[in-house]
């Protein structure tokens, strides 16, 4: 037995002393650090991008907007009924008696624009106006799509800067009702709802009453 366990015990001895160094290597191989992580710093940190300032507020048109060729009427009795919009009435100030803003539709050829302005009209407005400008893009049962902007000047809202609202605005129509209501007419700068309108108002043509004969 003892010529057996004599060559043995050189053996479990050069294992003892092998295991250590071969777990340190597997270890040293397991932490080297990679060449992905961690992730090397950027040469330049990431900008922050910076709100638009208020000052000088234009309508978010963009310069490539389609031209409208053609003013597009899928009903032609709400064309008839906008032909005859004139007013304008704007709810932030609008109360009894209050004067309305005149709305001009002009038709050149098969497009149709719209124009108007409407000045603060009660007292404490005075300078306060707001004001549509746009082509008419599409006339359908209770509505009409104008493709400009609709500028709503307070003096208490950012210093009395002109907040507009443009692109493609939806005024809207119910029932029997005269009004189109902008539907995008939230102020921009204070959230308030403005009601911006348009007001149909045919003006009745007045007939010459014919002279009475003189009785002899």
């Amino acid at each position: 037995m003892k010529w057996i366990a004599a060559p043995i015990v050189p053996l479990i001895a050069a294992a003892l002393v092998t295991l250590p160094a071969l777990a340190q290597t597997q270890g040293s191989a397991a932490q080297a650090p990679s060449s992905y992580y961690p992730a090397p710093p950027p040469e330049k940190a990431p900008t922050v991008q910076q709100g638009a300032p208020l000052s000088g507020l234009s309508s978010p048109l963009p310069a490539s907007a389609p031209k409208i060729e053609r003013t597009e009427i899928v009903s032609d009795s709400e064309a008839q009924l906008f032909a005859d919009a004139h007013k304008i009435v704007w709810g932030r100030y609008a109360k009894k008696g209050s004067k309305p803003g005149e709305l001009t539709l002009t038709r050149q050829g098969s497009v149709w624009t719209v124009k108007g302005r409407i000045e603060g009209p009660s007292p404490g407005s005075e300078g306060d106006w707001a004001s549509i400008d746009g082509t008419v893009a599409r006339i359908a049962p209770n509505l009409v799509q104008i493709r400009g902007e609709v500028a709503f000047r307070v003096a208490g809202v950012e210093k009395g800067t002109a907040c507009k609202v443009g692109g493609l605005l939806n005024f809207k129509r119910s029932g029997k009702s005269h009004v189109w209501r902008l539907a995008e007419g939230d102020n921009p700068c204070d959230g308030t709802q403005e009601n911006f309108d348009l007001i149909y108002d045919r003006q009745v043509e007045k007939k010459p009453v014919p002279a009475q004969p003189k009785r002899s």
